[in-house]
């Protein structure tokens, strides 16, 4: 027996801004709010304990200091890479430079808070939720 990731924590300074971009992003709707300000977004038919992991955006006023240790991949499902790069960046998605060469087939971005994530150019087959 093995364990699954079910939830990311992401510790941000705005957590409705955050929630509000990456549920554009993933196709996500809340889940829920706790207490502390947290928010938690997944998908809409599954949330939590299905075959994707939830993402909780929680509060929090600590600097950011250097990269990231653990960033998001994403792929499209329903368009190419250069459509999704379009999308992504209309949504508030920022180019970002960590040393790529160019000759990279991904796209490095960061989100509204310079939470820097990838496109990768490979299209995935989206999720059903009703899988038989």
């Amino acid at each position: 027996m093995a364990c699954r990731i079910s939830e990311l924590v992401l510790d941000c300074a705005d957590p409705e801004r955050l929630a509000a971009f990456w549920s554009k992003v993933l196709g996500y709707a809340e889940l829920g709010r706790e207490d502390d300000g947290s928010i938690e977004i997944g998908p809409p038919d599954d949330g939590f304990g299905g075959p994707q992991p939830t993402l909780v955006l929680s509060p929090s006023s600590a600097p950011r200091i250097g990269k990231l240790r653990l960033h998001i991949d994403v792929n499209a499902t329903d368009r190419d890479q250069d459509a999704e790069l379009e999308r992504l960046l209309a949504l508030g998605a920022k180019p970002v430079d960590v040393g790529q060469t160019g000759a990279e087939n991904w796209h490095v971005l960061a989100d509204p808070e310079g939470n820097e994530f990838c496109l990768l150019r490979a299209r995935l087959q989206p999720l059903s939720s009703h899988a038989s």
